[in-house]
């Protein structure tokens, strides 16, 4: 009685984990290097400021240290005009209404009202509002306060930024050039499926398998362009960022490539799909087409490997000529007029003849 009870539970408290975690931990680099940041900020405030406790300063660290140094940039500046903002707010409540106790609630409408005006994003407009909270709330209403906590700001934003920047900065060119491989490398598998498919009999179980898989390939291509803005983003501003823009640069080359590649492979297996007959087996014209899929299989995984020793020296490309077809099927020559259409503009792409 217990595991119908259980399931759902466990399903809801993944739902719920899921919205404040993430399927990779962060790099254990990274969470070092906030620390630092924050340690250093504090006895650097300490040393400046040594009559208050340097918050300001270790907040700014913490939030300024993000994955790539473009992100911390913006986070840094993002912290310091939020800093200065909600000083503003808190300084300008406390002339006008004192310390009274509603001043929290003030302070709050006022630093969202402000950020709306002038058209901040969500995080900065609460950078005013907790700004201005902690001014009030660590009584310091005076100008000579809200100056020295601005300066901490800008003391721990750029403690954040320079130690993300020069101790190993962020790059992200890995992970799109492992998610291109993948890619390639499923592209080409659908492209055998779609060759056995022609080759025996199939079940429509087996058919609208193929359909599923080749969806897939849409969702890594999606997942290859956010991989390679992220990519791209690492390198803004990197001083590591000219020896990897290279490598970026082929990945993002061939991505170029493959993106139409994945289009007219799931199209080709979309149209098999919808038309499929057991009839097509053995038929002259699909016989050879399931040859040349083959090969296109072939080419598109050696496409993906350049460097790999068993496909770009011991086996040469496969897909040497075009598949011509002298005469139309009385049946099926639609579908197998689509086949080779997709088949020519894959193989333009493999080759280089479509740009």
């Amino acid at each position: 009685m217990t595991a119908p009870i259980t399931r759902p539970w466990r399903r809801f408290e993944r739902r719920m984990t899921g919205r404040f975690t993430v399927s990779h931990r962060a790099p254990l680099l990274q969470i070092l290097k906030a620390a630092a940041a924050a340690i250093l900020t504090w006895f650097v405030c300490l040393w400046v400021f040594p009559e208050q406790l340097p918050i300001f300063g270790a907040i700014a660290a913490l939030l300024s240290v993000q994955e790539s140094v473009d992100q911390s940039l913006t986070r840094g500046i993002e912290r310091v005009v939020g800093v200065l903002l909600g000083v503003s707010v808190a300084l300008g409540a406390g002339a006008l209404f004192g310390p009274q106790s509603w001043l929290f609630l003030a302070a709050i409408i006022v630093s969202m009202g402000l950020g709306w005006l002038l058209r901040m994003t969500n995080s900065s407009t609460n950078q005013i509002a907790i700004s201005a909270l902690l001014m009030i709330a660590l009584g310091g209403l005076s100008l000579g306060y809200g100056f020295e906590r601005l300066i901490e700001t800008i003391i721990g934003a750029a403690i954040g930024i320079s130690i993300n920047a020069l101790i190993v900065a962020p790059v992200r060119t890995t992970p799109v050039h492992l998610a291109i491989g993948n890619l390639t490398r499923h592209s080409a598998q659908a492209l055998r499926r779609l060759s056995e498919a022609l080759e025996e009999p199939r079940e429509r179980e087996w058919i609208d398998r193929m359909m599923r898989d080749a969806r897939r390939l849409q969702s890594e291509r999606d997942e290859v362009h956010q991989l390679l803005r992220n990519a791209r983003e690492s390198l803004r501003l990197n001083p590591r960022g000219p020896r990897y823009r290279a490598i970026l640069g082929e990945d993002d080359e061939m991505f170029s490539r493959l993106q139409p590649i994945v289009t007219q492979v799931v199209g080709m297996t979309r149209a098999l799909s919808d038309n499929y007959g057991k009839g097509l087996v053995g038929v002259p014209q699909v016989s050879g087409m399931a040859v040349e899929l083959r090969r296109a299989a072939h080419d598109l995984e050696r496409l993906g490997h350049p460097s790999s020793e068993p496909l770009s020296h011991s086996e040469p490309p496969a897909l040497t000529a075009p598949y011509v077809i002298s005469q139309p099927h009385p049946v099926y020559w639609q579908l197998i007029g689509s086949l080779m259409e997709d088949l020519r503009r894959v193989r333009g792409r493999i080759t280089g003849e479509i740009e």
